[in-house]
């Protein structure tokens, strides 16, 4: 059964269309990834399919409720967690669960129960009775995705769960992403332009660009698009003897030389990385060191939309390294 089903969703802001005809559904207990730059659509999609606001045209069922005409059932049925905080920071964490818990009339002794439920889930229990302004930056997120599961949504929205966290919070809150995931079987909707974001957490990802959805696959199916891995060497011996005799092998899509250094675009690194190894024996070629460069969902999002998500670094080891992307992109 599916979560969500969106059905050529589309939003225009006058002239401006952030969203344009997005169709995909979500199964129940997925964790689905929305990816994209800053301004590519995430956080509007995110808007229309917790009706915040209203669908220029198309549609959408949430949770088995139709986005037009079933909005407050839908909002009964999904939690949200937005970019920016929205905790009352003069209340103790455990206050800030009450007062949301009520708001979904949720009776006394329930109430205790799921709290009690929530600060376990996110790590939070043995600080409920602080208050939340004395709370670090990676506590209070946690504290909102607790409020989130407080009424046991069947979807949960995390739109920019760890945006300006450092990276060890990062990483703390992904687990407890998929703590959640796993242990509630709720259906997860996170949007991020954090490529390592998504492929740690996310089942199947949807990448965005100028409102369209330009790929949707899994993390692994999406990096399977590119042409080859790519190995660099750095060999003692007659670099061009070498590289002409790898540039027969027909697993060999390319091999860029300079210097004593090469760069192999291979497919199949598994297999035949031996035979690297093997062909310079053979030839006398000494293997002095070598690198291994797996493709990314950083390297899919430049092949599909030529440019990356994150500013390239101005040293000459980050122009080289993007040299090589490309390469394994062709």
């Amino acid at each position: 059964m599916s979560a969500i089903i969106v059905k050529e969703l589309t939003k225009k802001f006058g002239e401006f269309t952030a969203v344009d005809s997005v169709s995909f559904s979500i199964e129940t207990g997925e964790l689905f990834g929305l990816l994209g730059p800053n301004g590519a659509g995430k956080t509007t999609i995110i808007n229309m399919l917790t009706t915040l606001i209203i669908p220029t045209a198309g549609d959408a069922e949430i949770a088995g409720y139709d986005l037009r005409r079933d909005p407050a059932r839908i909002r009964n049925n999904i939690g949200i967690i937005f970019q920016d905080p929205s905790l009352d920071i003069g209340l103790t964490g455990r206050e800030n669960l009450e007062f949301h818990a009520m708001m979904y009339s949720i009776g006394s002794d329930e109430r205790k129960k799921r709290i009690r439920e929530v600060l376990d889930v996110v790590g939070l229990a043995d600080k409920a009775d602080i208050l939340v302004e004395n709370y670090s930056g990676g506590m209070k997120r946690r504290l909102e995705i607790a409020r989130g599961l407080i009424h046991y949504p069947k979807v949960l929205f995390l739109d920019e769960p760890t945006l300006g966290l450092d990276a060890q919070t990062r990483r703390s809150i992904w687990e407890h992403i998929r703590k959640l995931n796993r242990d509630y079987g709720t259906s997860v909707v996170l949007t991020t332009h954090y490529m390592e974001e998504a492929d740690y957490l996310c089942d199947r990802i949807a990448i965005i660009d100028h409102g369209k959805i330009i790929a949707l696959d899994t993390p692994s199916g999406l990096k399977s698009r590119l042409r080859g891995d790519c190995v660099s060497l750095e060999i003692e011996g007659e670099a061009d003897i070498f590289s002409a005799a790898l540039g027969e092998k027909d697993w060999v899509k390319e091999v860029v030389q300079n210097g004593k250094m090469l760069d192999v675009i291979i497919s199949d690194y598994e297999k035949n990385i031996p035979d690297i190894f093997q062909t310079a024996g053979v030839l006398g070629i000494g293997i002095s060191s070598i690198n291994f460069n797996k493709p990314s969902l950083e390297d899919v999002f430049l092949r599909l939309t030529g440019s990356t998500i994150r500013e390239q670094e101005g040293s000459r080891k980050s122009v080289r390294r993007e040299r090589m992307r490309r390469r394994m992109l062709r």
